[in-house]
């Protein structure tokens, strides 16, 4: 799965900072918080697509090709490739912009399945596209 590309796919739903509060003992930006930024990131898209609230299920095929660096600005992307009954697959990227030469890496991507709930935390309909 890991591609080469040079433009992310999908829209940008996400964009932060690597702070000094994020690093490992290494100065890499651990993994964990760039898995959390995509899963936000993430969210954000599978809420807007299912008109509601939405629950990660699964994160499959995690690649890191990258380290991330304290400073970096992380772009994450999302691209939904399939929806579902109440399941929504989506193909998300994380892409570093690093000082000062603003240079662009993608650092890592995976799928996500998100199911869209209802306020009891239920499984529900995906509606269809407006």
């Amino acid at each position: 799965m890991p591609s080469n590309e040079t433009e992310p796919r999908g829209e940008l739903a996400l964009r932060t900072f690597a702070m000094p509060a994020d690093v490992n003992v290494n100065g890499d930006i651990f993994g964990g918080w760039v898995v959390s930024q995509m899963d936000l990131a993430g969210g954000i898209v599978a809420a807007a697509r299912a008109r509601g609230r939405v629950a990660t299920v699964a994160i499959e095929t995690m690649h890191f090709i990258h380290p991330v660096n304290i400073g970096d600005v992380v772009c994450v992307y999302a691209d939904i490739e399939r929806v579902g009954r109440t399941s929504m697959g989506l193909h998300i990227e994380a892409w570093i912009l690093r000082n000062p030469a603003q240079e662009r890496k993608k650092v890592t991507e995976a799928l996500f399945t998100f199911v869209a709930i209802d306020e009891a935390g239920r499984p529900r309909p995906v509606p269809a596209e407006a």
